[in-house]
C-alpha cells in the first residue's frame, strides 16, 4: 500500500552487505524453528518500498529466511515488489500466484492461507492497527514499520495487541531503526551514565524538502486517490509529524529512558504546499513537550523546498552537550566521538529480532513504539487546535480518523485544520 519503488531506491540504503549466522536454539513460539532445520517464512503486507526495503534487510539478516507471500491493496504494486525481489533473491522468493494477494481484505486472506511465519506489516500507517490486531489474534509474529497509529483509539490497539502478543510469546517487534544503530547505542548509554549530567532539554529537528507525489486518473474515486497518495491525508500517514519526525521523537523518549511527557504546545500551517492535490497535512510544526520534572523536548519539523535541511537531536544536559546524529559529547574539557564499529541499522533490527525469535525470547517493544507514535499525535493536535493538550486527555480520546468504511468509492476527509478554529 505504500509507494512503488525500483530495486534501488526504497528508503533503505544498505551501508554495506551482510549476512547473519543464526543461533541454533529452538524457538519457543510454533511453527518457528532454529537454522539449518525450518527456514523462516515472511508474509509481505504493503509492498511499496517501504515493504521491499524491509523484506531485503532481513534477507540479508538471516540466510535462512524467504518471502512466501506478498499482499498489497494494489496489484500493481504487489506485483512489481514480486518482480524485483524475485530478480534479487531468486529462490528465496517463493512466492506463487496462489499466495499473491490485493484489497482491502487481501491481508486477512496472507494471513490465514499463506502458511508464514512472521508477517511484515508495512502499509501506511492508517491501516498499522487493524492489522497488528488480526495478526496478532491469528498467532502471528510480526514487524511492523512506524509509526504504529495515526490517532489515539488506534494507540491503544496496538497496546492492547501487544499485550496480547506478549501473553502468546509472539513477536512484536516495530521499525524504530535508531535505536539499533551501534554509535547511538553507545551514546545513548554514555548519556544514561551521566556524562552530560542531568538532561535537561533536547532538540529535535527534521526540516527537509518535499516528497514524493503520484499522478492520478481522472476516472479515480476518492478513496483510491487518497491511498494512491495516502502520505497527504491525516486518516493514512498521520500527517508528516507523525509518519516521518516520529524518529526524532523516539530518540528522544530513548533518551530519557520512556519517560512520557504530561502536555505538548505547539503551531504549524500549511504554508507552501498548498495545492488541494496534497490532501489535508500541514507543511510544518514546531512543538513543546512538557515533562513533570521541568524537562522540555523542542521539536521542529518541516516539509519544503529550497530552505535549510537538518536532521539533528541534540541534548543538552547540566555538564554539557550530546548530538545523536553525529555521535559525539562534549562535556566541559572532556570531548568524546564515537569510534567503534559501524552498522546498517535497517539490517541490525532484523539481525536482532530473528536472534530472538531463534532464542526462544521474541522481542516485543510494541507498547514503547506506541507511545512514540502518540508523541507524533499529540503534537500534531496541538498543532492543528493550538491548544496545550494534556497527554492523559489525548490518551483517553476517542478520536478516531478511520473512515466510515474500507471499500472503493466517495471518502470526504476534514479540511486543512486553521488553529483555533479547532
Amino acid at each position: 500500500m505504500t509507494q512503488p519503488a525500483t530495486a534501488h531506491s526504497s528508503r533503505r540504503t544498505f551501508l554495506k552487505t551482510t549476512a547473519a549466522t543464526a543461533a541454533a536454539a529452538t524457538l519457543a513460539a510454533p511453527a518457528v524453528h532454529a537454522a539449518g532445520s525450518d527456514t523462516l517464512k515472511i508474509g509481505l503486507i504493503g509492498a511499496g518500498g517501504r515493504g521491499r526495503g524491509a523484506v531485503r534487510d532481513a534477507m540479508m539478516a538471516d540466510p535462512h529466511v524467504k518471502l512466501v507471500a506478498i499482499c498489497d491493496i494494489f496489484p500493481d504494486f504487489r506485483d512489481a515488489a514480486h518482480e524485483a525481489l524475485k530478480k534479487q533473491f531468486k529462490d528465496r522468493v517463493d512466492v506463487p500466484e496462489a499466495r499473491l494477494y490485493s484489497g482491502f481484505n487481501g491481508y486477512k486472506e496472507l494471513i490465514d492461507n499463506a502458511g508464514c511465519d512472521i508477517v511484515f506489516l508495512t502499509t501506511p500507517p492508517g491501516f498499522r492497527p487493524v492489522h497488528l490486531a488480526y495478526a496478532v489474534d491469528k498467532g502471528k509474529h510480526v514487524f511492523a514499520e512506524k509509526p504504529m497509529a495515526v490517532d489515539p483509539v488506534g494507540v491503544r490497539s496496538v497496546m492492547e495487541s501487544a499485550k496480547k502478543a506478549k501473553e502468546k510469546n509472539l513477536l512484536c517487534a516495530s521499525g524504530y531503526c535508531y535505536r539499533y544503530e551501534f554509535g547511538k547505542r553507545e551514546t545513548v548509554k554514555r548519556i544514561h551514565d551521566g556524562m552530560i549530567g542531568d538532561v535537561v532539554n533536547i532538540q529535535a529537528t527534521y526540516n527537509t524538502g518535499p516528497i514524493w507525489y503520484r499522478d492520478v486518473g481522472k476516472d479515480w474515486d476518492e478513496m483510491k486517490v487518497q491511498i494512491r497518495n495516502w502520505y497527504y491525508y491525516s486518516w493514512l500517514s498521520g500527517d508528516f509529524i507523525v509518519e516521518q519526525h516520529c524518529h526524532n521523537l523516539d530518540k528522544a523518549m530513548w533518551v530519557l529512558k520512556d519517560e512520557l511527557p504530561i502536555a505538548a504546545t505547539g503551531l504549524g500551517g500549511r504554508q507552501v504546499r498548498t495545492d488541494p492535490k496534497y490532501g489535508n497535512i500541514f507543511d510544518h510544526f514546531s512543538t513543546i513537550f512538557e515533562y513533570a520534572n521541568g524537562q522540555r523536548v523542542f521539536s521542529y519539523c518541516r516539509q519544503m523546498p529550497k530552505c535549510f535541511g537538518e536532521v539533528s537531536d541534540i541534548v543538552f544536559g547540566s555538564k554539557g552537550i550530546a548530538k545523536l546524529m553525529g555521535h559525539t559529547i562534549s562535556a566541559g574539557s572532556a570531548k568524546w566521538t564515537y569510534g567503534g564499529e559501524e552498522n546498517d541499522m535497517y539490517v541490525q533490527e532484523h539481525k536482532d529480532f530473528i536472534a530472538s525469535l531463534r532464542a526462544g525470547k521474541p522481542i516485543n517493544d510494541m507498547e514503547i513504539a506506541a507511545q512514540s507514535s502518540m508523541m507524533g499525535i499529540i503534537g500534531r493536535e496541538a498543532g492543528y487546535s493550538g491548544k496545550r493538550l494534556l497527554w492523559k486527555d489525548m490518551m483517553a480520546s476517542t478520536m478516531s480518523l478511520a473512515p466510515k468504511g474500507y471499500e472503493w468509492g466517495p471518502n470526504a476527509v476534514p479540511a486543512v485544520a486553521r488553529p483555533g478554529a479547532v
